[in-house]
């Protein structure tokens, strides 16, 4: 294989060779990851940002990106700050943001600092109460399994009594 030359199929199980200026990917580099933005079709974008074509196509719905128009002939192409968006997207969302949060975010934006804090802000303090809920729950639970293991009653279980509200 020459060095500017990829391997590609066609159909099924065909193999065959184009110059890498030519290959429909070209503007992708999976070094750098550098994006040529005339080269970003739905396809190319979702490789780059590290997502599913479907999860492009769910985020277009919530407007959470904008669909470019089609052109007459080819495919949308889409400008590459859309990349930097999805990452966007996806690392609030590992925070725990919901998607109709980080649309409120993507709407703030650059300039707004203070109403960003104010929100993750809130976002912790939902995390914090959502933690002292489970540490609650967890506590119950060992109660639960401590008392099951206390009882040697066979024909009854405390857990299940509990849950039938027979026990408190």
């Amino acid at each position: 294989m020459v060095e500017n030359e990829l391997f590609y199929t066609v159909g099924v199980g065909s193999i065959g060779t184009v110059r890498r200026e030519d290959h429909p990917c070209r503007g992708l580099k999976s070094d750098a990851m550098s994006i040529d933005a005339a080269v970003l079709t739905i396809g190319n974008l979702a490789r780059a940002a590290e997502v599913n074509v479907e999860t492009v196509r769910y985020y277009q719905r919530l407007g959470l990106i904008q669909e470019p128009p089609r052109p007459r002939e080819g495919y949308r192409r889409y400008p590459a700050q859309t990349v930097e968006r999805i990452r966007f997207i996806k690392r609030a969302q590992r925070l725990g943001f919901s998607l109709k949060e980080i649309a409120e975010l993507l709407e703030l934006e650059d300039g707004h600092c203070m109403d960003m804090r104010i929100r993750a802000e809130r976002k912790r303090a939902r995390i914090d109460q959502q933690i002292g809920d489970l540490e609650k729950l967890r506590d119950t639970l060992d109660e639960l399994i401590e008392s099951c293991g206390a009882d040697s009653d066979a024909s009854r279980c405390p857990i299940v009594e509990n849950l039938m509200g027979k026990r408190s």
